[in-house]
């Protein structure tokens, strides 16, 4: 499943990765394969979260930041969860994808909370793997079809649209379609600061943390179209 939450990259240039995992021989089967595709190149590698945080200190010292990290979530020293927070925090502009053996709701919820923009499972195809780093850097929500039909079940389950306002239900739209509190203020005529209140309300009422889990739950109340 993808949704769209902002605008498309530049098709132009390749997608640049970097690998995050603690198994080599994990890495050196991502990084073949992903080497066989004319539009990505693996950048760098990781062995931990801590050592990927440094891998792009050093990219970004250089001006070469990579546009997306394809991170494991269970790895020692520092995990994946830990890590995205960081690299968000840092480097807002880079994607991660969420890569682990486990589907649990728990677990992507805190993925997509931390702020992965993918979420696959290691028993994927090697194709949607890639699907998923494409996704990421297109400014797209790529989720494993079963982790997506979890979600859908359990994690937006109970949230009751009936709390919106009519103007709250205009907002949640604009967010699931990608668009920046600026970008809805301007929209709606209305002051960013006035946008980023409503945009607050919502999550409120809705008990979601993250614009990402809005636009799932407007795909779940069937107010946006979602590419499948």
């Amino acid at each position: 499943m993808t949704i769209t939450t902002s605008a498309p990259a530049d098709d132009d240039q390749p997608i640049t990765v970097l690998i995050v995992d603690d198994h080599a021989v994990v890495r050196r089967g991502i990084r073949a394969f992903l080497g066989a595709q004319p539009d990505i190149v693996v950048v760098a590698e990781a062995k931990d979260g801590a050592q990927a945080i440094a891998e792009l200190t050093l990219l970004n010292a250089s001006g070469h930041l990579p546009d997306v990290v394809l991170m494991d979530l269970l790895m020692p020293r520092m995990d994946g969860l830990e890590a995205i927070g960081h690299i968000k925090a840092r480097h807002p502009l880079v994607n991660v994808v969420a890569m682990t053996s486990f589907s649990e709701t728990e677990r992507v919820h805190a993925a997509l909370a931390a702020g992965a923009s993918g979420y696959v499972l290691k028993d994927a195809e090697a194709d949607e793997v890639a699907a998923a780093i494409r996704s990421a850097h297109a400014g797209e929500l790529h989720l494993d079809p079963a982790v997506a039909r979890a979600l859908t079940r359990t994690l937006l389950s109970g949230n009751d649209a009936s709390t919106l306002s009519a103007r709250e239900r205009e907002i949640v739209v604009l967010v699931a379609h990608g668009m920046s509190n600026r970008e809805i203020a301007d929209k709606l005529v209305i002051s960013e600061r006035t946008a980023r209140t409503h945009v607050s309300n919502v999550l409120l009422k809705l008990r979601l943390t993250s614009r990402t889990q809005a636009a799932l739950w407007a795909m779940r109340e069937g107010l946006v179209t979602v590419g499948t």
